[in-house]
C-alpha cells in the first residue's frame, strides 16, 4: 500500500511542475476513466470537445500515435506514471526459516528438547552422596557422564536447525525459480501500438499515456484508455463489472475502455489515457493493499509484476487476502478457497489429492505408534521402578524421574518424525521444479505445475487442426473464379479485369489492417506472415496476382470504412462496408465456403456480369468444386460481395441477417496449410502410449479427414467415425435439446474428428469425455487451443495447451500449459515429463515407505523390549534427514527416457503404490528387520563386544547400537539404488550415470555418515568402528541390493495379499446429501476452515507445494466468463452458471472443509460429475432454457455494491 500512496504523491507533486507540458493532469485523467457511457461523453465533450481535442492535449495524433522519443516517453512516464503495478516483495530467507519453523513436529521436538537441556544441568542436592542404587536411574553413572547430559538436547535442537535451514534454503531456490519464470512470461507480454506511425509491438510495460493502440479479438487490454475508432467491438468487462454480457463500444455511446478486460469481437485504436497504478485495475489493487495476491490480476496485461504477489506464499494470514474471502464469493468464489488447492481452474490434481491421502493415512498410523511407545516406556519404567523394586518415591529424584519421562517423550516424538513422511511435498516440489525448468527447453512454459504431472496421465488429447497439427502458413493454391477452377493460381490476364479490381479491392479492405505480408527476415526466405494467417494467404494470393493491396489501403485508411462485422465463431464470415462516391455502399464479405454460398443469389461469370446462382447451381458447385478441394485438405474461403443503391435508401446496418444475404459470389479459394513433418511420428508415439488423439476443427469434414488421414488420426481400416458439428449435436441431445451423457458415451469413444464444430462443441465434447464412465478408466482429457472461443473448452480440460505464437491473450489466461512453438510434437514432450514426474514420486514413496516402517518397527519394538530406543533422537533425525531431503533430490530429478512413452497412462483411478512397489517396500522391509533385530538381540556375540541393551540414563555410547545404527544407514543408501525402478525391472543401474545429482548424493551421504560415526562421538551416540566392523557393516547394506533381485524373481501375481494404496476416491464414495451439504455451504466458511486446516500438520506440507503452484497462477480468469459466450442467445448472465447445480458443485467441491474426511476431497478430481451424470452437460444448453430469468437469477450479495461487481470476478 505504501508504495502506491507514495507514488500517488509522488506523481502528484510533479504534475504540478508539468502541468504546462500537457493540457490535462492526471487526476483529471483518472476522473474521466471512472465515468462510463454518456456522462462519460459529455465530459470529453466539455473538457476537451472532443477525442482529438484529448488527443491534442496529450500531444499526439490519433493516427501516427507518439513521436517515440526518449526523451517524450520518460517525460509522459514522470507525469502520468509507468504502467507497471509495484510487485510485492519477495520472502526473505529469515522469513521462510521462520516458516519452515511452524511445523508442528519441529516444534513438539523444539519444546522436548529444551525440557530435556533444562533438566540436564540439574543435580538433585544428594545424588553424589548416596547414589541412587537402581540401575535404571544409572547408579554407574560417573562425573563427566551426567555432565554430558546436556549433549543430546542441544544435539537435537542443532539438528531441528539443519532441517529447517534444508526446507528453507528449498523453498527459497524455489522462489528464485518461479520468479524467473514470471519475468520471463512477463518479457513475452507484447502490445500492439502505433508509435510515428508505424504499427509497433513494445512490452506492456514501456506503453504510456498518449500512446495510440491497436486493440483486437483476443486481446486483454493492458491499460485504460478512450475509443478513438472500432469495428463492431464488443468488450467482455465482468472481471471488472461481474456482468458477463458482452459491453458495445462505439465513439457516440461508450467509448471507455479498461484495463483487464477482454476484447471479444471486433478491432480499433484506443488512445491510451491511464497506465499502472492509475488504470482501473490499478486502482482496484491499491484499493486491496498493494496488490493481494488476488486472482484478479487475470486482470492485468500487466500480468507482469502481478504476477509477482501471486508468488507470494502468504497462507492468506494477511488481512487483505482474508478481505478478498467474501467479496470472491458468487461468481468467482474459487479464486481464494482454490488458492489452497492448488491451481484454481481445477480441483485438486490428481497426483496431489492421492498424496494428500496417503500422507495423513502414515500421519495417522505414525501417531499411534508413537503415542503406544511413549506408553509402553512409562509405563514399564514406573513398573520396574516402583512396584518390582518397590522404591520409594525420592522428593530430591523426582527432576531425574522427569529426565526419564522427558526422554521417553523424545523417542516418542522421533518416531512420530520419522513416520511422517514429510519428504513427500518436498520430492513433489523438487519434481515438479525440476520438470518445469526442463521444459522451458522443449518448448512448454508450464503456468500451473500440476498440469505437467497431470498430463502423464492423460488419455486423450483433443488438437486443434489448424496451427497445431499443421504449420499454421497458409497459402493459395486453387482457385474458382468467372466460371473457372483453376488448380494453381492462374496468371492475372486469365481474368477478366472487372472481376479483379472487385477482388483485390475486397481482398484489401476486408481483411483486418493488422494483418498483412512482410519481407522476409533473411534473403530468400519466405515471406512474414504478420495477423491472422488466413488473411494472410489472401493478401498472398493478391500479391501472387500482380497487385498491391497496400496502396488501396493507403487510399482507404481504416478511418473511413463505414462497417465492419468483424470474424466471430457465430458467424464465420467478415464483412466490410465502404460507402461510394455516389453515396452508394459496397459490402465485402468473406467465411466459410459452405456458409457463405447459402447466402448467395448471384455469381460473376466469365464476362464479368452477374448470373443468378440456384441452390441446384450450389449443390453443383459443392460437389464439383468445394469436395474435391476440401478431399485435398484445403480450407476453402468464398469471397463475395453486395451493393445496396442510392434509391434503397440506408441499410439498417443493426439487421445483420438481412445485411449478409442477397450476396454476389465472386470466387472460392482453396487454402493450403501443410502438415507439419514431424506431427505423424508424434500421432504414432502418442497411439503407442495408449493415447488417443482427435481433432476438433472449424474447416470441413472433408478437409478435416483429409488432413487426419495425413496425420494418421485416422489410418484406413478403422472404423472411427468423423462428424460434423451440428450432426454431433443432433446425435447428443434428447427431444427436450438437452444433452445426455448417455448419448455422448454412444459416441465419443469411436470419435476421432469433429469438424465445423463450435466452442461449445468442443467444450461439450471434453466435458463429455472427462465425465464418461463407460470405459473402466476414467479419462484425463489435455486440449489444445488458440482462438478466445476456446477459453472454456480449455479450462475444463484437465490440462489446456495454449498456443504461444498464434494464441490469443483470452486463451493463454485459461490454460495450463503454453506451447511456445505451437507445435504438436511438443505435447509428446510434455507427456513423457507429466510421467516421469508421476515415476519420480513413486520411486521417492517406495523408498521413504520402506525406510518409514522399519525405523517405526524397529523404535516401537526396541522401546518394549529393551525400554529405550535402538536408534537414538539424533540418529533418526539423521535418516529423517537423508530419506526425506537427500532422496527426494536424488530420485525426484531422473531424466525421463523414451521408454516412459511405452507403458499406457495410469489414469485417474491408479494407485500411486502398485502391487510391485508393495512387494519392493515389504520385501526390503522384512530384510532390513531381519538384520537389525539380529544385530540387535545377537550383535554382541557375533562381533564379540559389550552389549548395548539396558545401559543407564546418560551411559556413554557402545559399539554394539553404533553398529545397528551404522548398518541401517548403509541398507537405506544401497536401497535408494534399488529404489530407481519400479516397474519391478531387474537391471537397477541402467542410466544410473546419466543422473549427475544421485550419484552425488548417494556418495556425499555415504562420506557424511562415516563423517559421523568415526568422529560424531556423544551428540550423536557413536563410537568410532574399526575397519573390519565397517566392512561387515557395508556387506550387510550391500545385502540390500542382492535381496532387491531375489524379490523382482517372484511373479506379483502369486502374491494375493498384496494391496495398492494411495488411491484416488471415487465419486460414488461420496454420499448424496454431502454433495447437496457442500452445494449449500457458504464460501466464507471454506475460507476461513481453510486457514485452520492449513495448521494442520499433514496438510502444512502439501500447502507448500500449493502455495509454491500459486505463482504460476497468474493470469487466472474468473470462472466460467467464457462459457456462454458462444451462442448470442446464450449470453444470458454469468449467474446462470453459478445457480446451475454442476457449477456451483464443482466450485465447492475443492474447498471441503474436512480434516481428516479426506475422502471427501481427496480425489476431488474423480468427482467432476455432479450427483446426476445426466443433469452435468446441460450446463451450457439450460442456459438457454434460463434465458427468460436469466437477469433475475442475480448474485447473491447486493449486485449494486461497486465493490460486489468490482470484485466478483476475482
Amino acid at each position: 500500500m505504501a508504495n502506491n500512496s507514495y507514488s500517488g504523491v509522488k506523481n502528484s507533486m510533479v504534475e504540478a511542475n508539468h502541468d504546462g507540458e500537457f493540457g490535462c493532469t492526471l487526476n483529471e485523467l483518472r476522473a474521466l476513466m471512472e465515468l462510463r457511457g454518456a456522462e462519460a461523453i459529455g465530459k470529453i465533450g466539455d473538457s476537451y470537445e472532443d477525442t482529438q481535442g484529448l488527443c491534442h492535449r496529450l500531444k499526439t495524433s490519433p493516427t501516427d500515435g507518439l513521436s517515440g522519443q526518449p526523451g517524450d516517453i520518460e517525460k509522459r512516464k514522470t507525469v502520468f506514471g509507468e504502467n507497471v503495478i509495484p510487485p510485492k516483495k519477495a520472502k526473505t530467507f529469515l522469513q521462510l526459516v521462520w516458516e519452515a519453523l511452524q511445523d508442528v513436529t519441529l516444534i513438539i521436538l523444539e519444546v522436548a528438547a529444551i525440557v530435556s537441556l533444562g533438566l540436564s544441568f540439574y543435580r538433585p542436592p544428594d545424588a553424589e552422596r548416596e547414589p541412587l542404587t537402581h540401575s535404571s536411574t544409572g547408579g554407574a553413572e560417573d562425573e563427566n557422564e551426567s555432565e554430558a547430559g546436556w549433549i543430546e538436547g542441544a544435539a537435537i535442537l542443532l539438528s531441528v536447525i539443519c532441517v529447517v535451514l534444508v526446507t528453507a534454503f528449498n523453498d527459497w531456490s524455489k522462489e528464485k525459480q518461479f520468479r524467473g519464470l514470471q519475468s520471463r512470461i512477463e518479457q513475452e507480454q507484447k502490445f500492439t501500438v502505433v508509435r510515428a506511425g508505424q504499427v509497433i509491438q513494445i512490452p506492456v510495460a514501456e506503453i504510456v499515456v498518449g500512446d495510440v493502440a491497436q486493440v483486437k479479438y483476443g486481446d486483454l487490454l493492458p491499460t485504460d484508455g478512450v475509443l478513438i475508432q472500432g469495428n463492431d467491438l464488443k468488450i467482455d468487462e465482468s472481471s471488472l463489472t461481474g456482468e458477463s454480457d458482452l459491453v458495445k463500444k462505439t465513439q457516440q455511446k461508450d467509448p471507455m475502455l479498461l484495463s483487464g478486460t477482454h476484447v471479444m469481437e471486433g478491432s480499433g485504436k484506443m488512445l491510451v489515457t491511464a497506465v499502472g497504478v492509475n488504470s482501473q485495475t490499478g486502482i482496484i489493487f491499491t484499493l486491496l493493499g498493494t496488490s493481494e495476491d488476488d486472482d484478479e490480476d487475470e486482470e492485468e496485461k500487466k500480468k507482469e509484476k502481478e504476477e509477482k504477489k501471486k508468488q507470494r506464499k502468504t497462507k492468506a494470514q494477511d488481512g487483505a487476502a482474508m478481505e478478498m474471502q467474501p467479496l470472491n464469493s458468487d461468481e468467482g468464489g474459487d479464486a481464494e478457497e482454490k488458492k489452497k488447492t492448488g491451481p484454481p481452474k481445477k480441483e485438486k490434481s490428481v497426483l496431489q489429492g492421492k498424496l494428500t491421502k496417503l500422507a495423513v493415512q502414515i500421519g495417522k498410523a505414525g501417531l499411534v505408534m508413537s503415542a503406544i511407545t511413549v506408553l509402553i516406556l512409562v509405563v514399564l519404567f514406573v513398573v520396574d521402578t516402583f512396584w518390582i523394586q518397590n522404591l520409594p518415591w525420592v522428593k530430591d529424584c523426582t527432576p531425574i524421574y522427569i529426565q526419564f519421562f522427558v526422554k521417553f517423550f523424545i523417542i516418542g516424538v522421533t518416531v512420530l518424525v520419522v513416520a511422517v513422511p514429510e519428504g513427500l511435498p518436498l520430492a513433489v516440489t523438487i519434481s515438479l521444479a525440476y520438470s518445469v525448468k526442463k521444459m522451458m527447453k522443449d518448448n512448454n512454459l508450464v503456468r500451473h505445475l500440476d498440469a505437467c504431472e497431470t498430463m502423464g496421465n492423460a488419455t486423450a488429447i483433443c488438437s486443434d487442426k489448424t496451427g497445431t497439427l499443421t504449420m499454421n502458413r497458409m497459402t493459395v493454391v486453387q482457385a474458382f473464379i468467372a466460371e473457372k477452377h483453376y488448380k494453381k493460381v492462374p496468371e492475372p490476364e486469365n481474368i477478366p479485369a472487372s472481376i479483379l479490381d472487385i477482388l483485390i479491392l475486397g481482398i484489401a479492405v476486408n481483411c483486418a489492417y493488422t494483418t498483412k505480408i512482410m519481407s522476409p527476415e533473411k534473403e530468400g526466405g519466405l515471406p512474414r506472415q504478420v495477423g491472422n494467417k488466413t488473411e494472410c494467404a489472401l493478401l498472398g494470393f493478391s500479391t501472387d496476382l500482380k497487385r498491391d493491396y497496400q496502396a488501396i489501403r493507403n487510399e482507404i485508411p481504416e478511418e473511413k470504412l463505414h462497417k465492419v462485422y468483424t470474424f466471430n465463431s457465430v458467424r464465420k464470415s467478415m464483412s466490410t462496408v465502404l460507402k461510394l462516391a455516389d453515396g452508394s455502399y459496397r459490402m465485402f464479405s468473406k467465411g466459410a465456403s459452405e456458409i457463405l454460398l447459402k447466402k448467395c443469389y448471384k455469381i460473376l461469370t466469365a464476362n464479368g456480369e452477374a448470373k443468378v446462382f440456384r441452390p441446384r447451381d450450389r449443390d453443383d458447385m459443392v460437389k464439383k468444386v468445394i469436395e474435391p478441394m476440401a478431399s485435398e485438405g484445403l480450407r476453402t474461403i468464398c469471397l463475395a460481395y453486395r451493393d445496396f443503391p442510392v434509391s434503397e435508401g440506408e441499410p439498417d446496418w443493426d439487421n445483420e441477417n438481412d445485411i449478409l444475404s442477397g450476396l454476389t459470389c465472386l470466387s472460392v479459394v482453396g487454402i493450403e496449410d501443410p502438415v507439419r513433418p514431424e506431427v505423424p511420428d508424434a500421432i504414432k508415439q502418442c497411439q503407442r502410449a495408449g493415447i488417443t488423439v482427435r481433432m476438433v476443427t472449424g474447416d470441413n469434414i472433408n478437409t478435416a479427414r483429409a488432413i487426419a488421414s495425413k496425420c494418421g488420426i485416422l489410418l484406413p481400416g478403422d472404423d472411427f467415425i468423423c462428424l460434423e458439428g451440428k450432426e454431433f449435436n443432433r446425435r447428443i441431445r434428447n427431444e427436450k435439446g438437452e444433452i445426455e451423457q448417455e448419448r455422448i458415451d454412444k459416441i465419443w469413444p469411436k470419435l476421432r474428428v469433429l469438424a465445423r464444430s463450435s466452442p461449445t462443441d468442443k467444450h461439450t465434447l471434453v466435458k463429455g469425455i472427462i465425465d464418461s464412465t463407460v470405459i473402466e478408466q476414467r479419462q484425463v482429457v489435455a486440449v489444445t487451443g488458440d482462438g478466445t472461443n476456446d477459453g472454456p473448452a480449455l479450462k475444463k480440460a484437465d490440462v489446456g495447451f495454449a498456443m504461444g505464437i498464434a494464441g490469443t491473450d483470452v486463451a493463454k489466461e485459461a490454460s495450463d500449459i503454453i506451447l511456445t512453438d505451437d507445435n504438436f510434437s511438443s505435447i509428446v514432450k510434455a507427456v513423457m515429463w507429466g510421467r516421469n514426474v508421476y515415476d519420480s514420486i513413486s520411486k521417492f514413496l517406495q523408498f521413504q515407505l520402506t525406510v518409514n516402517v522399519v525405523a517405526v518397527i524397529v523404535a516401537f519394538t526396541g522401546a518394549c523390549i529393551t525400554q529405550d530406543s535402538p536408534l537414538k533422537a539424533v540418529q533418526m533425525l539423521w535418516v529423517n534427514l537423508i530419506m526425506d531431503t537427500f532422496a527426494s533430490l536424488a530420485l525426484a530429478t531422473e531424466p525421463p527416457t523414451e521408454a516412459l512413452l511405452l507403458r499406457k497412462p495410469y489414469g485417474r483411478n491408479k494407485p500411486l503404490i502398485s502391487r510391485t512397489m508393495m512387494k519392493n517396500i515389504l520385501g526390503q522391509g522384512v530384510f532390513q528387520l531381519i538384520i537389525i533385530f539380529t544385530l540387535l538381540f545377537a550383535g554382541e556375540k557375533i562381533f564379540d563386544i559389550d552389549s548395548g541393551r539396558n545401559t543407564p540414563l546418560h551411559a556413554p555410547p557402545s559399539e554394539h547400537y553404533t553398529i545397528v545404527f551404522n548398518t541401517f544407514v548403509l541398507m537405506q543408501l544401497f536401497n535408494e539404488i534399488n529404489a530407481r525402478k519400479i516397474h519391478g525391472e531387474r537391471n537397477v543401474f541402467e542410466g544410473i550415470f546419466n543422473n549427475l545429482i544421485f550419484c552425488s548424493i548417494v556418495f556425499g551421504t555415504f562420506i557424511i555418515q562415516i563423517v559421523i560415526v568415526q568422529f560424531g562421538g556423544k551428540p550423536f551416540s557413536c563410537v568410532a568402528l574399526s575397519i573390519d566392523q565397517w566392512l561387515w557393516c557395508t556387506f550387510l547394506g550391500f545385502g540390500s541390493l542382492l535381496w532387491g533381485q531375489v524379490i523382482s524373481t517372484i511373479p506379483t501375481s502369486r502374491l494375493k495379499f498384496l494391496k495398492s494404496a494411495g488411491h484416488g476416491t471415487q465419486k460414488e464414495e461420496i454420499p448424496d446429501e454431502e454433495l447437496d451439504e457442500l452445494e449449500d455451504n457458504e464460501e466464507i466458511d471454506h475460507a476461513e476452515r481453510e486457514l485452520r486446516r492449513g495448521q494442520i500438520l499433514w496438510f502444512r506440507g502439501l500447502n507448500r507445494i500449493q502455495t509454491q503452484i500459486r505463482v504460476v497462477n497468474a493470469f487466472r480468469s474468473s470462472v466460467s466468463l467464457y462459457e456462454g459466450m458462444e451462442k448470442p442467445e446464450s449470453r444470458s448472465s454469468i449467474h446462470n452458471f453459478m445457480n446451475h447445480p454442476e457449477f456451483r458443485i464443482e466450485d465447492s467441491e475443492p474447498h471441503i472443509p474436512l480434516i481428516d474426511d479426506t475422502d471427501a476431497e481427496d480425489d476431488a478430481p474423480t468427482k467432476r460429475n455432479s450427483a446426476s451424470p445426466r443433469n452435468n452437460n446441460n450446463a451450457v444448453e439450460s442456459i438457454n432454457h434460463l434465458l427468460p430469468e436469466g437477469p433475475k437469477s442475480g448474485t447473491p450479495s447486493a449486485p449494486g455494491s461497486p465493490l460486489h461487481s468490482l470484485e466478483t470476478s476475482l
